[in-house]
């Protein structure tokens, strides 16, 4: 782990969390473009996370099916990285990563993915999308109408935040061997579309309860700028108290733009705590 920033004037050394052309609901914006604009903005290095393949008995409960990308891709995926990490080595360091789907139900399949890909990993986020209630997947961060039927299916709002976050905890205490991934990603992804659905709540120990496992497990946080450009939620994922709390509990956080294209590169960064302290991941098939 390298710390890259300690607060007061932000700048942008390492952005931990990128998706890529082979994301189906992304741009089309090329590699190229997303690392000439990490270059320009003077960064050192960058982890392309894309979503990686759903297990294969895993039906994409998102309307457009467009979640991930597919198995067959995997493949050319890892060899264009490969080719762009020799190309742009003097200029910039590549890693190679996915965020991975932690879906109750799937985490013998999930871990058995792992297992097939761990060789061509540097890098990896583990994060939640999916939520189960009543036998069925919603995809709960597609749009604010699914977050509403989701809503409705479990009962309350905080039903919905209560579940999202007993996922999040159950992904960081579920036990993946030697496979697992290392930093949690947006772990406030359920805010998304807070101003249309506020909450009257509180979350603290759900909260408290995530930031001691994480400790416990010396795992990193996705400090994700995605949400302060997401038009209902206006700002970082996880909110800055919790962002105050991880740092009490040291726990890492790697700045991710989690970027669908090459202008996302660095968004929310303005709006994070100004004495957080980011750092680079850790790299999985390295000693640091």
């Amino acid at each position: 782990m390298k710390i890259l920033s300690k607060g007061g004037v932000r700048k942008l050394y390492f952005d931990g969390h990128v998706h890529t052309p082979f994301c189906p609901h992304g741009s089309t914006d090329t590699f190229e473009m997303y690392i000439e604009r990490a270059i320009s903005l003077g960064m050192k290095g960058m982890t392309f996370t894309e979503h990686a393949p759903l297990p294969q008995t895993f039906v994409d409960p998102a309307p457009t099916k467009d979640s991930s990308m597919t198995h067959e891709q995997l493949g050319k995926y890892f060899d264009t990285l490969r080719e762009l990490k020799k190309y742009y080595r003097s200029k910039i360091e590549i890693f190679t990563g996915l965020e991975v789907d932690f879906i109750d139900g799937y985490e013998e399949e999930t871990n058995t993915f792992l297992k097939e890909v761990w060789p061509e990993l540097d890098d990896a986020i583990l994060s939640v999308h999916f939520l189960k209630v009543k036998n069925n997947y919603f995809c709960m961060d597609y749009d604010e109408n699914v977050f509403r039927d989701l809503i409705e299916q479990s009962g309350s709002l905080s039903a919905v935040y209560s579940l999202y976050f007993q996922t999040v905890k159950k992904s960081i205490t579920h036990s993946f061997g030697k496979y697992q991934p290392r930093r949690i990603g947006h772990m406030t992804l359920a805010k998304k579309f807070q101003s249309l659905f506020p909450s009257n709540f509180s979350y603290n120990n759900e909260v408290e309860e995530i930031l001691t496992v994480l400790s416990e497990r010396n795992m990193y946080l996705d400090y994700n700028g995605a949400g302060a450009v997401k038009p209902y939620c206006l700002e970082p994922y996880p909110s800055n108290w919790i962002i105050k709390e991880a740092q009490k509990r040291k726990i890492p956080l790697v700045y991710g733009s989690d970027a669908h294209s090459a202008k996302g590169l660095g968004q929310g960064l303005d709006q994070f705590v100004s004495t957080a302290t980011l750092t680079s991941p850790l790299l999985l098939n390295r000693a640091e």
